[in-house]
Parts: C-alpha cells; sequence; structure tokens
C-alpha cells in the first residue's frame, strides 16, 4: 500500500517555476532523502507533500495520501484527511511551537487526535518528548525558554505525539548538536523500522548517509536520482595579519533567569579579525551568551567593551554606535524578519539606521552583499524564500553595519556545502576589509578558526587562548 503518491507535481509563483514534473511514492517504511542546494524547492515539496502551499505559489499534479487526493480541498477537508496520517516538521520550529502555551500541556491537546482519555494523553505526550530526546522538566517551558536545538526537537515531539503513517521533515538536524543529532538519526531509523514512512528533505549528507532507503536530489526543479559524496569546507586563508589587540573584552557575564543560570562568570576576548568558533551542547548557554553580547538579553552581572569603550547591558539603552558595534545574527533567521516587508528594505535597513547611508545608496550595498551570497536581491517578501536564502539575506543585514564584532548563531544550519562556502568566504573578506571580529556559533566544525571555545552547563570549560 502506498500512503505518499506525488505525481506530476508543478509549482509555480507567478511565472516562475519552482518545482517541475515532480513524481514519488512512499510506502510504509520507506525512506526517501531528498537532498539540494539552498532555494531548489526542497521547502516546497515538503509543504506540497501535506497539501499546503506559501501564499502566491500555485500547485498543480497530483497527491494522495493514504488514496485521498489533496489538492482542491477545503481546509477543512484537508485537516480531516491528514489527522494522524502525516506529520510535518517544518524547518523553522517557531512555525509549530506556540509561544504562548506551555509545550507539555500542548503535546497533551494533540495526543488527543490518536488517544482517548486524559491518562492515555499524557502517557502519549510524555513519550513523545522522550522519544525526541528532551528532558522531563522541559513539560513546563515555554518555547522561548528553550535553545535552538530544544526548540527544533520539541516541534519533532509535537509530530511524534500523533503517530503517524508517513512524517515529512524539513532540515530535522539543523540547529542539532552532533550527540543530538545522532540520537535523532537513530530514532528516524526506528521509526522507519516500526513501519513510518519518512521523507526527508536536507542538505546534512551525514544524515543522508545514515539513513536506510533512498536518496534523491532536487536539481534544475527536479527530482533525480542522488549521489552522496564527502566535502569539507573551511575558510578561504587570509593574507591579513594574525589576530592583535583584543576589540570585544568580556568579563564576569552571567544571565539568570528566575533561580535559574543560564551562564556564569563567563571572561572572553576577541581581537580584531579573529576567527572564534563557540560549541556546547544543546542548551548550553550559547545563544544566551550570544543574545547577552548584543543586549538583547541584559545579563544579570559582569561587563562587556568594545574598543575600550563599555556598552549598556540591554539594547534599548545602547546608541546608534554601540548598537552597530555588535551585531548578531540569530539562528531563527525567519523570525527576525518582518513577513509583511520586502527582504532588500530591511537588508538595507541597517546601513540606514546604524552608518546614517540614503536609501538609495544602502539598497545598492545590500542589492551587492545579497548578489554575493547567491541570493536574488529582488525585493521579496520573507515568505517567498527557503530557510537557505533567509539565513544568507540575515547575515547580509548584520555585515551591512559594517560591525567590530559579528556573531553568528548557526547561520550554515540550512546551507548546502556550495552556499555554505560561499558564505564563509563572504564573512572571511568583511573580517579583513573592516577588522571584524567573528564568533561563530555552531555545532559543526565547518571552518577553520583561530580557536575553538566551548560552554558547558553555562560555563566556558576551554581556557582563552593567548592573542
Amino acid at each position: 500500500m502506498t500512503v505518499l503518491e506525488i505525481s506530476g507535481l508543478s509549482a509555480r509563483a507567478g511565472d516562475t517555476v519552482l518545482l517541475d514534473d515532480v513524481s514519488l511514492a512512499l510506502e510504509p517504511g520507506r525512506v526517501l532523502v531528498v537532498l539540494g542546494a539552498s532555494g531548489t524547492g526542497k521547502t516546497t515539496l515538503g509543504l506540497a507533500a501535506t497539501g499546503r502551499a506559501r501564499p502566491g505559489i500555485a500547485l498543480s499534479g497530483s497527491i494522495r495520501l493514504a488514496g485521498s487526493a489533496l489538492l482542491g480541498r477545503t481546509g477543512a477537508d484537508l485537516r480531516r484527511i491528514r489527522a494522524g496520517v502525516v506529520g510535518h516538521l517544518p524547518q523553522q520550529p517557531s512555525a509549530v511551537l506556540d509561544p504562548v502555551r506551555r509545550c507539555g500541556p500542548v503535546l497533551a491537546e494533540l495526543a488527543a487526535i490518536r488517544h482517548r482519555g486524559r491518562a492515555a494523553r499524557l502517557t502519549a505526550a510524555r513519550t513523545a518528548l522522550t522519544e525526541a530526546g528532551l528532558e522531563p522538566d522541559l513539560w513546563r517551558r515555554f518555547p522561548h525558554q528553550l535553545s535552538g536545538g530544544q526548540q527544533q526537537r520539541m516541534a519533532l515531539a509535537t509530530t511524534l505525539v500523533t503517530r503517524p503513517e508517513v512524517l515529512v521533515l524539513d532540515e530535522p538536524t539543523s540547529g542539532l548538536d552532533p550527540e543530538s543529532r545522532a540520537v535523532l538519526t537513530a530514532r528516524l531509523v526506528e521509526l522507519s523500522l516500526s513501519g513510518t514512512a519518512l521523507l526527508i528533505l536536507t542538505h546534512d549528507l551525514a544524515l543522508a548517509r545514515a539513513m536506510p532507503g533512498d536518496v534523491a536530489e532536487l536539481r534544475d526543479r527536479r527530482l533525480v536520482p542522488g549521489e552522496i559524496a564527502p566535502r569539507r569546507e573551511s575558510f578561504v586563508e587570509s593574507p591579513a595579519s594574525s589576530p592583535s589587540s583584543p576589540v570585544l573584552v568580556v568579563r564576569g557575564l552571567t544571565v539568570r533567569a528566575g533561580r535559574t543560570t543560564l551562564i556564569e562568570d563567563i571572561d572572553l576576548e576577541l581581537a580584531a579579525g579573529s576567527r572564534t568558533a563557540l560549541i556546547g551542547v544543546s542548551g548550553a548557554g550559547k545563544t544566551t551568551l550570544a543574545r547577552a553580547l548584543a543586549g538583547l538579553t541584559p545579563p544579570s552581572a559582569g561587563t562587556i567593551e568594545v574598543d575600550g569603550v563599555r556598552l549598556s547591558r540591554p539594547a534599548r539603552r545602547r546608541g546608534r554606535a554601540q548598537l552597530r558595534a555588535i551585531q548578531y545574527v540569530h539562528q531563527d533567521s525567519r523570525a527576525s524578519f518582518d513577513e509583511f516587508r520586502g527582504v532588500l528594505d530591511q537588508v538595507a535597513d541597517s546601513a540606514c539606521l546604524l552608518r546614517g547611508s540614503s536609501r538609495q545608496a544602502a539598497r545598492l550595498e545590500a542589492s551587492e552583499v545579497l548578489r554575493s551570497l547567491g541570493v536574488d536581491p529582488a525585493d521579496h517578501r520573507p515568505d517567498r524564500l527557503s530557510g537557505g536564502q533567509l539565513q544568507r539575506c540575515a547575515v547580509a543585514r548584520a555585515l551591512l553595519a559594517h560591525p567590530r564584532v559579528l556573531i553568528c548563531d548557526e547561520v550554515t544550519s540550512a546551507l548546502d556545502a556550495v552556499n555554505r562556502a560561499r558564505l564563509l568566504d563572504i564573512l572571511t573578506a568583511a573580517m579583513n576589509r573592516h577588522g571584524t571580529a567573528l564568533l561563530m556559533i555552531s555545532h559543526d566544525d565547518v571552518f577553520a578558526a583561530d580557536r575553538t571555545l566551548a560552554l558547558t552547563e553555562g560555563r566556558l570549560i576551554s581556557p582563552l587562548n593567548p592573542l
């Protein structure tokens, strides 16, 4: 029996063809991994598999889920057909997590699709939490109290709790540390062996290698048999002088939330033009540290200095020069853009607001940077761009500030190998041109850092390397 069958699928946004004559079929337990560069249509295909499309995108062809046609259905019909049959894990977990509700009760509510009785629902919800690799004490937390990796796994738990016959996963390992990625991969293998069909859309070659089943590739808007080849990217070695005097000096930085200490007594120095990697498991405090440096999460104690000037702790008290000095690229790029404004103008805002550039000059500079990152500089709204394209747009927006310190939080997680290498090269060029100190938060060894620091349980466990 085929649980998901797609025949002759095409997707168009006006005159632009996003997918062309795509066909696939999944039987119970079959795994199909779809690889593709950022912007090739992976997210469009994942949404189409559930009968949905982003605004402005028209689907044609045939999509059948457990024998029921999805295209042309009303919203109510689609919800009825999909309930308990297909689960969809989007690339951005914020799209499925309710920001004003605690995670556990939401899981229990979703469990009602397949389970009757309060006890059965609670058991199913707690089981889904465990299967997603999350601790029981996260039951009472709101989404904003979770790290990026924990949000990713919580979104997976909302999918698992309904016990679907088909799982559609869009970049399921982005934002996960190696240990969590290994746990998730093992869980997906178990699901396939238990009879769940998996459609995995990813650029993660390690995940593709680990999964049983078939691999295909989205290329030139079509689905073709895929190949898996190893690839490792690194920064291009630059002729710039070696790191010198500190541009950023942090002493005793501590962040507390109620009685919980998120990061404690952090000392950190970054030199002009330096490349520092910050690693640590999901929930270790990496994003909290980044947000504290940017003034988005005011620290409870400690000092932050840039070029010898002490910065105000909250961003709202920082003047234009201080806001420009430290730029932070958030790992949830889609949530960082205004969905009702064109992306080009939002990227240009940095040059206008923080450097005093004219709107015309800022748009021209923004177009050049976006084009260098492989993104069409046309002023599309965010919902018309893929997750990988938005990641590059977020980096471009930060670069237009010409910051002294650039903090990138998992900015390569949604990028394929080619675009990842291109982004790292652009960052190297910016560091050389402006003497920018780079702090790259990542679970992967994706670039040649001057040094690597590790966070565990809110503390830096690696000593600062000599400058």
